[in-house]
């Protein structure tokens, strides 16, 4: 079953285990509606049942069966939210989340259908940063527009590159057609 990271636990609320959470889509309204929600971390998934949920001032309070002190709720500090896509179906169109983007391709070109696009290669991981979010591409042999020194390593393997997830970097994603837009190829230097 395909899962996607829809919040995050950025802190506690009160002693008795409360968690302060965020919307990784900026939408609520799905979150305070949850009756069981997995928690994932790098030691793995769990499932809990949610006591209560309650939306303040940009934040959800996500009271969860078994974690009933600060000192539980602490330690899942950074622990993503994760649901099923089924449960997760609040987006509208044109909405989309992070974990969509990964096995898209990176594409450089115009997005309007008048030229062809050029992919430079297949976005394998999004990774999130103090600064903001990265798109992790992992460059495709098949690319043309790339000088080889970009392209490659000195040891002569594709590179991976990082490209920060920002509107003057990336244009129109689509979504239906696995494609993100890249603005401008230098970045990738």
């Amino acid at each position: 079953m395909e899962q996607f990271v829809v919040g995050y636990i950025r802190g506690t609320h009160g002693l008795a285990g409360t968690l302060k959470v965020e919307s990784a889509s900026g939408k609520y309204e799905h979150l305070v509606s949850m009756n069981q929600v997995t928690l994932r971390n790098s030691f793995g998934e769990r499932l809990y049942k949610v006591e209560s949920s309650t939306f303040v001032n940009g934040m959800i309070f996500l009271k969860l069966a078994g974690i009933d002190s600060v000192e539980e709720a602490q330690k899942l500090k950074g622990t993503e939210l994760v649901l099923p896509r089924e449960k997760a179906s609040h987006l509208e169109k044109d909405e989309w989340y992070v974990g969509d983007l990964k096995g898209c391709s990176l594409v450089y070109g115009v997005a309007d259908n008048s030229a062809p696009v050029e992919t430079i290669g297949t976005i394998t991981d999004v990774l999130e940063g103090g600064a903001g979010d990265l798109i992790e591409v992992s460059i495709s042999e098949g690319c043309n527009i790339l000088e080889e020194r970009v392209k490659f390593t000195k040891e002569g393997t594709l590179r991976t590159v990082y490209v920060p997830f920002r509107k003057q970097f990336i244009g129109n994603i689509d979504i239906k057609n696995k494609q993100v837009h890249l603005m401008h190829l230098w970045i990738l230097e």
